[in-house]
């Protein structure tokens, strides 16, 4: 299917992730402009130039930028729309998922950390971002939470309440933008493993225990993959997907679904 993304610009933060780099690269592959952001500049860069080495209609280039920074993505945001009329397509991807704790072991300047990165550096650069689209009467915005923020996840309070809030937050634009011709819409995946979703169990558990657990647990008895997720990113992004806003989908092999 063609998305129609030939004439947008997209811009998808923590650009030179797994979940990230992936999303850059099916994004430019449906012919849109990519913008590769990432506080890891060498990163972002080799994203962007994979992108343009291939054989596709779509391009890329790399921008360095701390979301925690205000100023500093003011001026990028800013820039960026002076160059290229404006983002069409804004994927918030970047955060963190390294912390480990309880509410009573975490430690309080991870917890800090986490809520500056996670839910305030999206918050700052969709501000930027969000206006323009609205003013241009169209926009695409695709908001990265996690299964940990839509069902919690023992040992990761601040991880979950974080991605938790992303789902409010994503929401809430959904509300705003609908009568400009923006959507906003929330991923909540599984945990993404690449190739290594296609191991059997035993020998998945050799890799990590915890997620041979998670895929004996997962209906399709198997963990996801960066492409289950940018797949989705790429038709939210689309003319396609205009009438769908507000919904939080995740990307999960039915691992949340109840089951005896």
């Amino acid at each position: 299917m063609d998305f129609g993304l030939d004439d947008k610009t997209a811009l998808v933060t923590g650009g030179a992730g797994r979940i990230g780099e992936e999303d850059c690269k099916t994004l430019a592959q449906e012919g849109a402009e990519v913008v590769v952001l990432d506080v890891d500049e060498d990163g972002a860069q080799d994203v962007a130039d994979d992108i343009n080495d291939a054989d596709h209609d779509g391009e890329a280039i790399a921008i360095e930028c701390d979301l925690t920074d205000r100023e500093e993505v003011s001026e990028v945001v800013d820039d960026l729309q002076d160059a290229t009329g404006g983002v069409d397509i804004l994927v918030n991807n970047a955060g963190l998922v390294d912390a480990v704790g309880t509410v009573g072991g975490l430690d309080p300047d991870i917890w800090d950390r986490d809520l500056s990165v996670n839910l305030t550096g999206t918050y700052n650069i969709t501000k930027e971002i969000f206006p323009n689209m609205c003013d241009r009467g169209w926009g695409r915005i695709i908001t990265m939470s996690s299964l940990a923020g839509w069902e919690g996840g023992y040992g990761q309070i601040s991880y979950s309440t974080t991605k938790a809030g992303l789902i409010g937050f994503g929401k809430t634009l959904a509300l705003e933008g609908a009568p400009e011709g923006v959507t906003s819409n929330i991923l909540a995946p599984t945990i993404v493993v690449g190739d290594l979703a296609e191991l059997p169990h035993d020998q998945l558990e050799n890799v990590n225990e915890h997620w041979a657990d998670i895929a004996r647990a997962t209906p399709m008895d198997k963990l996801g993959s960066e492409e289950d997720v940018s797949n989705l990113v790429a038709y939210l992004s689309s003319e396609q997907a205009e009438y769908i806003t507000g919904q939080v989908m995740g990307v999960t092999g039915g691992v949340d679904l109840f089951t005896y």
